[in-house]
């Protein structure tokens, strides 16, 4: 592990950040490495980090890159287009602000939109004020390693009273060179009132092995109302560590679709502070491993002011040697009287070999609230198989529908109907082989 951290603090000190001898920007800087220099990376006698092991990531020296823009790229890129997505894109090419390929169609008013990178050397005010606002450095290596690296994403600004009906997809695409370290950091901030949907989607084209180490800030004004969705599809050679961090204010309402697709390992790390009264969040979340993959959500909702309600649903398929690990809290501290919080994780194993290692966990230090949790995990119901295969359906079918119908629900609550359709098929190819759900019958 010294190795490692040794590599990366190398890296840093020779590598051309935006906004090197900026003081805000270079203060926060060197509370990443500190923390980083402290904690390193997490291991499995990390509470936490319990069941998920870093060691495959320590032991690859991942440097960044920089990839220039060719016309193949980008016909290559627009294979991954989400058909019938009508968004106003935003595109990193591993890790950075691709100005070519990203969408042409002109953004509201009242919604800024600016590269971090940008921003940073722009010397924005907002930036310097709010950028590690919600993110926990402490004994989490990967959150300080991102913010040692500080160096681009999307600083995104939605103004009070500013309804935008398109939603903002920000797209990191990563291309065929391998060894990567690709670190985005994203800046989200929605004004009171004001309402968005916004998407943030990891692809790869390739199976190559490489690090995507992921932060996302967001801050919700009072009264807003917003919707994100982070859709993982990366390469499954690949690693995955993202942070969302989230802060609501007074009657915010945030709901968060969390889709975990690719990578050989991904972990992410998903927390919601409701600072203020009336805030409300809804989790939705499902995510599919077979082979030997390895996905781990960590979730926290921690409600520090009364009068406010969370809903967290969580479903994972596995099949094959994969394995999947849920740990969610939530935390209603003293203050927070009539909280109304409930949470759910429910698995579904299609091999013997598959394995979910789920804690759902309440800690309730108020004493006028209503709150539940709970973990289901199994197999294929064998009287719905039976039913199916007596109205003649052949068992890979049946097997098929009831898998899809078990996922099907949480998918359901995407508001987005090319999202639903693009994870629907997904789910399709990825089980049972055949590109479009309508091919399942």
């Amino acid at each position: 592990m010294t190795t490692a951290v040794d590599h990366y603090l190398s890296i840093q000190k020779e590598h051309a950040l935006p906004g090197r001898g900026i003081a805000w920007i270079d203060d926060l800087r060197e509370r990443g490495i500190d923390e980083f220099k402290a904690n390193g990376f997490p291991t499995i006698r990390d509470e936490d980090w319990r069941y998920t092991n870093t060691r495959q990531i320590q032991k690859q020296p991942f440097t960044p890159v920089d990839t220039p823009i060719d016309s193949t790229l980008r016909e290559r890129f627009a294979q991954c287009l989400l058909q019938g997505l009508n968004s106003h894109r935003i595109v990193f090419i591993d890790g950075r602000y691709s100005a070519a390929l990203t969408g042409e169609a002109p953004l509201p008013k009242g919604v800024n939109v600016q590269s971090l990178a940008a921003a940073i050397q722009s010397g924005s005010v907002h930036v310097q004020k709010l950028l590690g606002s919600c993110t926990p450095l402490q004994k989490n290596g990967f959150s300080a390693l991102n913010t040692a690296f500080v160096e681009d994403g999307i600083y995104l600004r939605v103004d009070d009273d500013c309804m935008v009906e398109r939603p903002i997809e920000i797209v990191f695409f990563n291309t065929e060179r391998g060894g990567q370290l690709i670190q985005p950091r994203n800046l989200l901030v929605f004004g009171e009132r004001s309402q968005a949907k916004v998407i943030e989607r990891y692809i790869s084209l390739t199976d190559i092995p490489y690090f995507t180490n992921s932060i996302t800030e967001m801050i919700v004004h009072r009264s807003a109302i917003t919707e994100h969705t982070k859709l993982q599809e990366e390469s499954n050679k690949a690693f995955h560590v993202g942070g969302v961090f989230v802060r609501l204010s007074a009657d915010a309402q945030m709901v968060s679709n969390n889709v975990a697709l690719g990578s050989l390992i991904a972990r992410t790390d998903l927390s919601v502070t409701l600072t203020a009264e009336g805030g409300e969040c809804y989790l939705n979340g499902v995510y599919l491993a077979n082979g030997r993959q390895h996905v781990d959500n960590f979730t926290q909702v921690d409600h520090q002011q009364p009068n406010c309600k969370s809903d967290e649903f969580y479903k994972g398929v596995l099949d094959n040697r994969a394995r999947a690990v849920f740990r969610g809290r939530v935390i209603v501290h003293q203050d927070a009287q009539y909280t109304d919080a409930e949470q759910q994780n429910r698995n579904l194993l299609l091999s013997d070999d598959a394995e979910i290692d789920t804690k759902p966990q309440l800690e309730i230090y108020a004493d006028d609230v209503k709150c539940s949790h709970g973990a289901t995990v199994g197999q294929l119901d064998e009287d719905a198989m039976y039913y199916l295969r007596t109205r003649a359906i052949d068992a890979p079918t049946a097997r098929s529908l009831l898998t899809y119908a078990f996922a099907g629900d949480v998918i359901s609550r995407f508001s987005l109907k090319p999202i639903r359709r693009h994870v629907e098929n997904v789910l399709s190819k990825k089980l049972f082989g055949v590109d479009r759900l309508e091919d399942l019958v």
